[in-house]
């Protein structure tokens, strides 16, 4: 359903270096770009996520109540990624762990630009 998601910035290359980074730890190389416009995802027929200056030229600001979510292979593999987008320079916008829907565990932090990300990893809870 879901193409890729973008999310504006006011500075491209602090920008690639962190996501470059970060979508390397998810397997997801860039796989398209344009002066000001950068996409990675894991294939071409996966969903993507991008960053862009915006268009209009204004700077780029945060949505209130915008938020991309990538998905992990395991609450492990949060843990790593987690932990990755710390040391490049995120926010922490809560730590890694279950949270209040069962079989859901996930970590929350901000870009460089202040957008808002988690981490998750969902398994079925075992009576459904």
């Amino acid at each position: 359903m879901i193409g890729y998601v973008t999310l504006g910035t006011n500075n491209m290359q602090k920008a690639l270096a962190f996501y470059d980074a970060l979508l390397a730890e998810l397997n997801a190389p860039r796989f398209m770009e344009g002066d000001d416009f950068v996409a990675w995802a894991p294939g071409f027929d996966k969903p993507g996520l991008a960053i862009t200056q915006p268009f209009d030229g204004k700077p780029a600001t945060v949505g209130n109540g915008v938020m991309v979510a990538l998905e992990a292979s395991s609450p492990a593999e949060v843990d790593r990624i987690y932990k990755k987008a710390i040391e490049l320079g995120a926010t922490d916008e809560g730590a890694p762990g279950p949270r209040q829907i069962p079989g859901f565990y996930a970590g929350y932090f901000r870009d460089l630009d202040g957008n808002k990300l988690n981490i998750f990893h969902m398994t079925m809870p075992a009576n459904s």
